[in-house]
């Protein structure tokens, strides 16, 4: 993958379509944090990944569980929500360095609640509103953080 990819989104089907290519490509032991207000798509980003990683099993947010786990596709799902995350210590509680070893795919939603704890490298997407575009349109952006 570039190391700045946007994309747009003209409909949920584009949000979900994007994930899911992303999903058929992704290595295990993966970081994807997601950004972006609520109800821009990032559950549908997440629904289009889960399906490219073979997982059939309804994808949820993880808002009040704080992560929600998905191991029947070829890699791991780790789901994870940090927004009501006030303290990093919280996230340890939880294992979170050990899911981040685990090989699977970690995807944090709010992970700028938790910036001192994401490794050197993840891939960053970005989901915004532009209503200029249309009351659907997103534009999603990918990066790589290195």
């Amino acid at each position: 993958m570039d190391d700045k990819t946007v994309i747009d989104s003209f409909c949920p089907k584009d949000t979900f379509e994007f994930g899911r290519m992303m999903g058929e490509k992704i290595k295990p032991g993966t970081v994807i944090t997601l950004s972006g207000d609520l109800g821009v798509g990032k559950t549908v980003f997440a629904k289009g990944l889960a399906k490219g990683l073979g997982i059939t099993e309804p994808v949820v947010s993880p808002t009040f569980t704080i992560v929600q786990e998905y191991k029947e596709g070829r890699i791991p799902l780790f789901h994870f929500d940090a927004y009501r995350i006030e303290d990093s210590e919280e996230m340890y509680e939880i294992g979170f360095d050990e899911y981040l070893n685990y090989g699977g795919i970690c995807l944090i939603e709010w992970a700028e609640n938790i910036n001192d704890m994401l490794p050197e490298s993840f891939y960053k997407v970005t989901i915004e509103k532009d209503l200029e575009k249309g009351f659907d349109y997103r534009r999603i952006t990918l990066e790589a953080v290195v």
